[in-house]
């Protein structure tokens, strides 16, 4: 009988690796820590919980984000069909009921007879002799960051992540916004807060000048580029708002006919449209603070927080060092890194490292030897990047085309449209993931 793989966290990652081990019909060990001891992020116990936005991005096809969800499906992925069966209407993007999303996986994992669920805490880890997929995400215990850094021999990295605020739908003002997707793509599933620039001024600065979080005395601020809080945004110029979250291009207002100066959008939080979060607003200013400076917002004078921006602590490995291709450390070849602790940036990601972490533990607990996704699919490039960015000044990263490998130039003089090339990457990512799920080592055991 095989012996169990440990995976420690059920996170996006964690649930999704476990489901894949135990679909080649090999045990696991799932450890989550929650409910006994949360974290400053989680809400409650239930596995694959989102806590900072529900979408998990572009779902229009032969984009980069599309093109690495639609591996999963191919392989077979757990969260991927459960993301389908709990989507909310969002556009072009795949966004999810976050807490029907979370009970889903929970049900799914805890019904698998393959998998054992352990409430507790892991504080080491047995390289020697128990193959461990470490999915313990951005808010590993200290206990345990404390035994990575024992494994890893190195600095550990570590950035800052943000929570967007959530609203109550029917304290929306809605005389007074309206409806749109931005170049009228997909349904116009967005509520979208328009601003004259008199509006936009005074938000802005209200912003600037509002009271941050008092920083720690053990932090130091790191933030991602792309999670950047709204009050740092803006202190960079009194545009850079409406240049990126706030930015109304392609968000026509159809009652003037007119693009407003600036736009807050708000997208649904869950299946029942009774919330609705605000994209891109997270902040690091004190709740009084946030209910104050966000009702400046046309259709949100009155409007009832469920939850506002919170900035947490993200920690990850520095993978270059640390990491094979095949996730495996490169000094203990039975612990294998997943989610956003490998360092990837993105819930789409953590689950696509989980899914790939799960098919390699697998195949090693059966004796075999991992094999890598091939560099041309979305999997490739993201492990590509994990492993071989430049280890002085390792950032997490999201899939993009700059990540995939780039066509050859004779195809890159035959196609000069740029959705063209994009298609044509796409397919061949896909072909190259059909010749990888044929190998003998993937498919020898996969439980149907």
């Amino acid at each position: 009988m095989l012996k169990p793989i440990r995976i420690i966290g059920a996170g996006l990652a964690g649930s999704e690796a476990a489901w894949q081990c135990a679909r080649r019909g090999v045990p696991v060990q799932l450890f989550e820590m929650r409910p006994a001891r949360s974290t400053p992020a989680h809400q409650t116990g239930n596995f694959a919980e989102l806590v900072c936005s529900n979408s998990l991005k572009s779902d229009t096809e032969n984009t980069a984000p599309w093109l690495l969800k639609e591996e999963m499906r191919r392989v077979g992925s757990l969260l991927m069909e459960i993301a389908r069966q709990t989507a909310v209407p969002a556009g072009h993007a795949l966004a999810v009921d976050r807490e029907k999303f979370a009970e889903a996986v929970t049900a799914a994992i805890e019904r698998e007879p393959l998998i054992e669920v352990i409430r507790e805490e892991v504080v080491s880890i047995d390289e020697n002799s128990a193959i461990t997929v470490v999915a313990t995400g951005p808010l590993t215990s200290d206990a345990l960051s404390q035994e990575i850094l024992r494994l890893s021999g190195s600095a550990q990295l570590y950035f800052y992540d943000s929570i967007s605020p959530i609203v109550e739908a029917d304290s929306i003002d809605m005389s007074r916004v309206y409806l749109a997707a931005r170049y009228d793509k997909g349904t116009a599933d967005y509520i979208n807060c328009p601003m004259t620039r008199e509006e936009y001024d005074r938000f802005l600065d209200a912003l600037v000048a509002a009271q941050s979080v008092e920083e720690k005395d053990w932090e130091n601020l790191n933030y991602f580029e792309s999670c950047l809080p709204i009050e740092e945004i803006a202190r960079r110029g009194r545009d850079t708002l409406r240049f990126g979250p706030m930015k109304p291009v392609g968000l026509r207002d159809p009652r003037t006919g007119q693009m407003p100066y600036a736009v807050v959008q708000l997208r649904q939080e869950n299946l029942r449209a009774d919330s609705y979060n605000l994209v891109g607003f997270q902040n690091h200013l004190k709740f009084g603070e946030q209910a104050r400076i966000l009702r400046l917002i046309p259709g949100l004078e009155n409007a009832r927080f469920l939850r506002f921006g919170q900035i947490h602590r993200n920690t990850y490995i520095n993978g270059p060092t640390l990491l094979h291709e095949t996730l495996q450390m490169k000094q203990h070849a039975n612990v294998l890194f997943a989610g956003q602790i490998s360092g990837v940036e993105g819930y789409v990601e953590s689950i696509a490292t989980g899914l790939l972490a799960g098919i390699h533990a697998a195949a090693l607990a059966q004796g075999q030897q991992p094999v890598a996704p091939p560099r041309a699919t979305a999997f490739g490039a993201l492990v590509n990047y994990i492993c071989h960015a430049d280890a002085k000044n390792f950032q997490p990263a999201n899939i993009t085309f700059d990540l995939l490998l780039p066509l050859d130039e004779a195809t890159r003089r035959r196609i000069r449209d740029k959705k063209q090339r994009h298609a044509t990457v796409c397919q061949r990512a896909l072909q190259e993931l059909e010749s990888w799920l044929a190998t003998a080592a993937l498919a020898a055991s996969m439980r149907k």
